[in-house]
């Protein structure tokens, strides 16, 4: 798929615990003209998150219709529930010039790059396992066995880290935002998507005297 919209689309991934929803979060908070998508899933809500929000909470009989559908872009397993990653949200917004964040692990980044070729993808990691354990244990959400067993999945996805186009190490959560920022507004200014904005001022540019 050829991308000419004026949007883009942005992978963020991450360990689980390792800080990428809340850099997600706040990033948006900080930029005009982008926004996450919000991903169907089959586990249920957590604390505080809301439908519609957080997630679109749905039945395994309903995501799997939308399968069916073809309604996804991407879909995956995680931990015995699934995700999928609405391909209308994203098209809407992208040919609105509004920049679309995907917060998706690294299996969906693959399917994603392959729809959309233009994408840029960004990897987060902890400082190290042990910071990672701690973040895990101190949301106070899952069991020992839920812990270790996360910890096992990290290992796994860490070793994807090279697959993406950034790598961001979430020691100082300001630092990290920060970068975080600056890959978002590199890619707004990169001749292909200046050109397709600044259309009318390049016009009066070159205009002849």
């Amino acid at each position: 798929m050829t991308n000419v919209h004026l949007g883009n689309v942005f992978i963020v991934a991450a360990p689980s615990g390792g800080g990428k929803t809340s850099l997600v979060k706040k990033l948006i908070k900080t930029l005009d003209d982008i926004e996450v998508s919000v991903s169907h899933t089959t586990r249920q809500p957590r604390p505080l998150e809301k439908h519609g929000v957080d997630y679109f909470f749905v039945s395994d009989a309903a995501f799997m219709a939308m399968v069916e559908h073809h309604d996804f872009v991407e879909y995956a397993t995680v931990f015995d529930h699934f995700y999928g990653t609405s391909v209308s949200q994203i098209n809407d917004r992208l040919k609105a010039g509004i920049d679309v964040v995907l917060d998706i692990d690294w299996q969906g980044a693959q399917q994603i790059r392959r729809v959309f070729p233009h994408a840029v993808s960004i990897f987060i990691v902890p400082p190290s396992l042990k910071v990672l354990k701690e973040r895990l244990m101190s949301r106070g959400q899952d069991d020992p066995s839920v812990i270790d067993y996360r910890m096992e999945r990290a290992r796994e996805e860490l070793r994807h880290y090279d697959e993406f186009d950034y790598l961001i190490v979430n020691d100082h959560f300001e630092r990290a935002l920060t970068d975080l920022r600056s890959i978002v507004i590199a890619d707004r200014t990169t001749l292909a998507r200046q050109s397709k904005r600044a259309q009318q001022v390049l016009k009066l540019l070159f205009k002849a005297p």
